[in-house]
């Protein structure tokens, strides 16, 4: 009876789906991912990516025939060094704090990537997919926040108990660089300095450029609003040490000609942060994540001098384990004849000098 009640809500869900309908603010005609009422991909219709359909028939797998095992133990960690972290003002570093959550250190300036310092990736607090291994630091044993970069408005990138607590910190609210429409849900939040970008818009602070790309995925915060607000990955440029110096985080993507794109037009970067977990089963996430051969794919098409994998070792949103990559990556680097250091991994909390500005 529970399984059949599940189903039943899963279906009114999926129906809903179907008849719900919004207005796009920043509707522009002459922007073929523009649509009325939300956005769309460069290179697929976001029908093909969540399908109602597909979903239930996602879950009624997942209920019938379990989840794979997987040993939480197996994701490396290691303390965060805060004090070189705080000390920081010239060299341009980064630290993984789980799944998608990373700090950049650029230009003078603390970024931060998807920040999620909760429990759960969920609507609600007691319910959802829950951190299966522990925060490598507090949020406020962070240096001060001066940027939030947004890539979507999913719960496990977009989690409003963070957003809240980074508006309320010291020294006040950092600003939110988000894709088009999800300014509009902060401010309702009351996030006071935003910075709203379509795809290939550019928006520079204190010498660090920041650039929304396009890549393939979707968003919605509840059922009725698929695709309403926009979703990207960024780039960073910025000067360190007199020299040039370039970074890019993929978001959430499947694999598409994109990344080819923003190869060309940014001709490479220096690091790249790029999703490499949370793909199975592949017949339904294709489209919407990669795995980690097409990350691979993805750290050559950006042309990265040194790319991070990320989007694993916290929260099981997907069928594989959330120590997939450590066994998946090293694969597909030797498939596609990428040196080791490369494309790696980080412990969680680990940091890496990635240029010296000194």
């Amino acid at each position: 009876m529970q399984l059949i009640c599940r189903l039943a809500g899963l279906l009114v869900g999926a129906l809903a789906l179907a008849s719900c309908s919004h207005v796009n603010p920043y509707y522009n005609p002459a922007k073929a991912h523009h649509r009325p009422n939300g956005f769309n991909n460069n290179f697929i219709d976001n029908q093909a990516i969540d399908g109602g359909s597909n979903f239930l028939k996602w879950q009624w797998e997942r209920l019938r025939n379990g989840l794979p095992p997987q040993d939480p133990s197996r994701v490396a960690s290691k303390p965060v060094d805060t004090a070189y972290l705080k000390a920081n003002r010239t060299d341009a570093s980064v630290t993984w704090l789980g799944h998608s959550s990373a700090l950049w250190q650029l230009g003078g300036l603390n970024i931060l990537t998807d920040p999620h310092f909760h429990e759960r990736a969920s609507p609600v607090s007691f319910a959802g997919p829950k951190r299966l291994t522990a925060l490598p630091v507090a949020l406020k044993e962070l240096p001060r926040i001066d940027v939030v970069l947004i890539s979507h408005n999913h719960y496990d990138h977009l989690d409003l108990p963070t957003v809240l607590d980074l508006q309320a910190q010291a020294g006040g609210p950092p600003l939110f660089v988000v894709p088009l429409g999800i300014d509009l849900w902060l401010k309702a939040q009351g996030i006071t300095r935003t910075q709203a970008l379509d795809w290939w818009d550019t928006h520079e602070l204190q010498g660090v450029k920041l650039t929304l790309t396009p890549v393939q995925h979707w968003t919605s915060r509840t059922p009725f609003d698929r695709h309403a607000v926009l979703w990207g990955g960024f780039a960073a440029q910025a000067q360190v040490a007199g020299e040039a110096f370039s970074m890019f985080y993929t978001g959430d993507t499947g694999y598409s000609k994109d990344f080819a794109e923003i190869g060309r037009r940014f001709g490479g970067f220096d690091f790249a942060q790029i999703a490499v977990g949370c793909y199975l089963p592949r017949w339904f996430m294709q489209q919407q994540h990669v795995n980690e051969d097409e990350a691979v794919q993805i750290h050559k098409d950006v042309k990265s001098r040194f790319s991070l994998g990320v989007h694993w070792g916290s929260f099981r949103l997907c069928d594989d384990p959330i120590e997939s990559p450590t066994d998946g990556l090293p694969l597909a680097r030797k498939k596609h004849g990428i040196a080791d250091e490369a494309f790696v991994l980080f412990a969680l909390g680990e940091t890496r000098v990635l240029k010296l500005g000194r």
